[in-house]
């Protein structure tokens, strides 16, 4: 049969679920796009052509098209006709690849875009072609096209095409966001598969995973060896580390036992595959993808996106999980042995399915803690390189100082000298003292870079054993809680570490530069928290000598029952603590000595220049750190 003539296109379903459902079934063009693209797959398509016309758009495909006279069409116009019963049903024609499709609803899709659809093919030269409508003018009849009507852009003997005409949704302005959008959608694209883009005369072809998806990752965790490929694509920011950073793993399996759809009950294995990580930064990554979050955990089976995030389910509204994407691969939730797990419009899938909360129990409790973790880390290595970074060039400043001390010296003497001998020899100590300030003020501009030095470094030292840490924190949280901020203060066991001198940098090597053997006048203040732990630790013992020898000014924050000694300043009043047991235990304070901790927090602030909070604001905030005891 070569013409539309005698060609009867009957839909097998009410045309009224075609209003009802058209569209409503989809609500956004992507998953539309997702499912025509599917049904190409399905057709062992190599080729899959999105066109966006002016008046429509059209997704064409060069797989084996449709046969009216072997029956393919009837097929295709059963609507809701389950495509996979067993795994026999499950692959393609050609046996290469499994179905994605499965309720047959898919080929509805169109009509959530549009309200008229044309459906185009071409079988070993046979066309045929109708109208898909949310409104069949005749009962379930649909509109044929005639043969010299059905014509194709980029496919000759076999293929399809879907033309949906006057669409309410159109594409994003730019091919790569269509790109981007479309990969987290579907990524399963290769040599073998290729999604072509066009628009006028601007194309993007989609032939592999998207590299740029990878480059934009600071950390990587892989499931199984068809994902580990991608741990190479990801940028070495800290090649040290990367090894931390990314990890290819094992595909995950878990066993359950499940009913299938005859009732009889086995053990199947639950196969997680895939991989998760983590963006660098989000900065700028909203510029041009509108359409969906660029932070999410998918869900696929097949090949085809089952459910686009999950995140919200398995998250803890941590901030740092805005940086987070994934894309799972979970092939038994379509294993056709088994009940449809899928929502309708394949956006999600029934949450009570025991497949689908042993997915959820495993990246929320194992997978998601874990690509934090290397987050976590990778943003402590920011921190710390950035601090290199920093004490680089404060050395260099240091070392500008330094030398811009050497000649301000050299100059002002040469000049003074010039000019004493100028006066003659019968000159006044009045005259000399003149002649030796004009010289100073006149070479003085070459200081300038004392202030810029002083700017940069460490204003406060909490000095400490780790065994006293508890209390340590607590000092911590109060400096910050009158406005101190995090840089300004060294605290090498801090939780924080931008507080922490950097990996490779030693505590000592760093005050000594800074402190000890500057130009710069710039002290530092320490806070020493001492207790039974000090004179046991010969760091602690050595920060008391040298801050005596530089004659630094501090503060005690003492534990008892331990005393405070020489070179410390023991003469004057310091805070006193207990604990419940000598070097462990509960800390507390008597309402006297929480009253001195605030004093000393606020004279720290009052030196170095903060705005400190009220006594009265401090004390609250205090009790939410530690226990107050009114009695003595």
């Amino acid at each position: 049969m070569s013409d539309s003539a005698g060609k009867e296109y009957k839909l097998n379903i009410d045309p009224r679920i075609l209003e009802l459902l058209g569209p409503n079934l989809y609500t956004n063009i992507y998953y539309v796009l997702a499912e025509l693209i599917a049904n190409a797959y399905d057709a062992d398509a190599k080729n899959v052509y999105i066109i966006a016309n002016k008046d429509d758009i059209r997704i064409e495909d060069d797989g084996h098209g449709m046969s009216y006279e072997a029956g393919d069409i009837d097929n295709y116009l059963n609507v809701a006709r389950v495509s996979r019963i067993s795994e026999v049903d499950s692959l393609t024609k050609s046996g290469s690849r499994r179905k994605m499709g499965r309720k047959g609803v898919g080929k509805l899709a169109a009509l959530s875009v549009s309200a008229n659809v044309d459906v185009l093919t071409v079988a070993k030269g046979e066309k045929s072609g109708f109208i898909l409508s949310r409104r069949p003018e005749k009962g379930n009849m649909l509109l044929p096209i005639a043969d010299k009507d059905i014509c194709f852009e980029y496919i000759n003997e076999h293929g399809s095409a879907i033309v949906m005409r006057s669409p309410q949704y159109r594409l994003h302005k730019t091919l790569s966001a269509v790109k981007r959008n479309l990969l987290k959608l579907f990524p399963l694209v290769n040599s073998d598969f290729r999604i072509h883009i066009i628009r006028g005369n601007q194309s993007e072809v989609i032939d592999g995973f998207d590299v740029n998806v990878m480059n934009d990752l600071s950390t990587l965790i892989t499931l199984g060896k068809d994902y580990s490929h991608l741990c190479k694509l990801v940028p070495k920011v800290f090649p040290a580390k990367h090894s931390e950073l990314v990890l290819p793993k094992k595909a995950v399996v878990i066993p359950l036992v499940m009913n299938n759809n005859q009732g009889a009950t086995y053990e199947y294995s639950l196969t997680i595959e895939g991989w998760i990580g983590t963006y660098k930064s989000t900065k700028g990554r909203k510029a041009e993808m509108t359409d969906f979050p660029d932070n999410f955990i998918s869900l696929f089976a097949n090949g085809k996106m089952g459910e686009f995030n999950i995140l919200p389910v398995v998250g803890q509204n941590k901030l740092s999980e805005v940086y987070v994407v994934g894309q799972l691969h979970v092939d038994i939730f379509e294993l056709s042995e088994l009940s449809d797990m899928a929502l309708s419009n394949r956006q999600g899938y029934k949450s009570d399915d025991p497949r689908y909360q042993a997915v959820m129990d495993y990246v929320r409790k194992e997978l998601l803690t874990e690509i934090l973790k290397k987050r976590e880390l990778f943003t402590d290595l920011g921190k710390a390189n950035k601090k290199l970074q920093k004490i680089d060039s404060l050395r260099q400043d240091e070392e500008r100082l330094r030398l811009a001390m050497d000649s301000f010296r050299k100059k002002a003497s040469e000049s003074a000298a010039r000019s004493i001998v100028g006066l003659g020899a019968n000159v006044s100590s009045k005259e000399i003292q003149a002649v030796v300030e004009q010289s100073i003020s006149y070479n003085s501009p070459d200081l300038g870079l004392k202030s810029v030095v002083d700017s940069q470094k460490k204003k406060i030292l909490i000095s400490q054993t780790y065994p006293d840490k508890p209390f340590s924190d607590i000092v911590y949280q109060m400096l910050l809680h009158n406005n101190v901020p995090t840089e300004d203060i060294l605290y090498t066991n801090c939780d924080d570490e931008i507080c922490r001198v950097p990996e490779g940098v030693g505590v000592y090597g760093y005050l000594r530069d800074f402190f000890v053997e500057s130009y710069s006048t710039q002290k530092i203040f320490v806070l020493f928290i001492t207790s039974e732990n000090t004179k046991r630790s010969w760091g602690a013992v050595t920060e008391v000598g040298a801050s005596w020898i530089t004659k630094i000014d501090h503060k005690i924050f003492n534990i008892y029952p331990f005393r405070p000694e020489h070179p410390l300043n023991d003469e004057q009043q310091w805070q006193s603590t207990n604990r419940d047991e000598p070097t462990k235990g509960e800390l507390w304070m008597i309402r006297l000595n929480a009253d001195i901790f605030c004093q000393k927090i606020e004279h720290v602030c009052d030196v170095l220049g903060y705005e400190k909070h009220t006594r009265k604001n401090n004390m609250r905030y205090l009790e939410t750190l530690v226990s107050i005891s009114d009695n003595i």
